[in-house]
């Protein structure tokens, strides 16, 4: 087959692209704005092929997207509100409308599973005050319907992504997971209402890899919608079960409650966007039927919190 990706660059990009290339024989397209940026080998076999350009520009590769038969959009962007727009809206239904009908088996589509409530239903906040990032990821999903390939998307979002090593980026949270280990000190005597999933990078390729070969045998319950997870974790699961990493007991928590958060942002006069704050109050972010690499029958890099701190902190 003839794959083309976007966002290469990326951690979750360098996970995908050392799969595709090491463990098929597609003829695979990269377009990356800055090829330097890329820490895999794409000289690793023949028919890995680099294209230089802007995800704004992509019609510059309208005559190579005709050809295309999988296409596996991840590039994004974090910020700015005409830069997310041009970027995470318009440059992708775009490169969607540039694929040929006749050639094309299926899209993948990078979403985030922030624009979806418990209920893996769209989450109307996202829409009206997220930020921009999150704001452009529901605009586009929601145009995602219209399109005429809209039956072969395959929409993928994303839970808290963590991932990185000496040869590829790391994610935000990997990057930030440090810093949260020299206060966990502190943090481990409180109890903080919440709870949420993650799933490592490596885990996504994988996820991802099986879809390029089996997205048309997806289980119809998904509607080829599948959040990208391991199984829910409490905030004071996260807590304890970090301690103990780091041979720090937790002899007992303090509860956090909502309104005593609430207080201390009055008080304070601490600044939080409207977003933020709907987060603090929401503070369940969980979804049903979140998969990952075991809903398929496949291994997991990091299944658990425990497993993902191992090979965080101990490499």
């Amino acid at each position: 087959m003839r794959i083309f990706v976007t966002g290469a660059s990326g951690c979750i990009g360098h996970y995908m692209a050392e799969s595709l290339i090491k463990e098929t024989n597609h003829e695979l397209y990269f377009l990356v704005r800055n090829p330097d940026k890329l820490q895999f080998d794409y000289n690793y076999r023949p028919g890995v092929n680099i294209l230089k350009g802007n995800l704004e520009n992509i019609l510059d590769y309208q005559d190579i997207l005709r050809t295309i038969n999988v296409a596996i959009l991840t590039a994004t962007c974090w910020g700015g509100e005409k830069e997310s727009y041009a970027v995470n809206v318009e440059a992708n239904i775009n490169l969607i409308n540039a694929l040929s009908a006749e050639h094309c088996q299926r899209i993948i589509y990078f979403s985030t599973a922030s624009i979806l409530d418990r209920n893996n239903q769209l989450l109307t906040e996202a829409g009206e005050i997220g930020t921009d990032y999150i704001r452009t990821k529901y605009q586009c999903f929601v145009k995602l319907a219209d399109l005429a390939l809209c039956d072969r998307i395959i929409t993928v979002y994303p839970t808290l992504v963590f991932g990185g090593a000496d040869n590829k980026p790391y994610s935000h949270l990997s990057g930030g997971l440090k810093d949260i280990l020299q206060w966990m000190g502190l943090i481990r005597w409180f109890n903080a209402d919440g709870s949420f999933h993650f799933i490592h990078g490596q885990d996504i390729a994988t996820v991802i890899s099986y879809l390029v070969e089996n997205g048309d045998k997806l289980d119809p319950i998904y509607n080829n919608k599948l959040v990208l997870g391991n199984e829910p974790l409490t905030a004071s699961q996260a807590i304890k079960t970090i301690s103990k990493k780091i041979n720090k007991k937790v002899y007992f928590q303090i509860p956090l409650p909502i309104w005593l958060a609430n207080i201390f942002i009055k008080v304070f006069r601490i600044q939080m966007a409207d977003w933020d704050y709907f987060c603090l109050n929401y503070r369940h972010f969980t979804y049903s039927q979140a998969v990952n690499p075991n809903t398929f029958s496949l291994p997991s890099y990091a299944p658990n919190l425990d497993k993902l701190l191992d090979i965080t902190i101990d490499g």
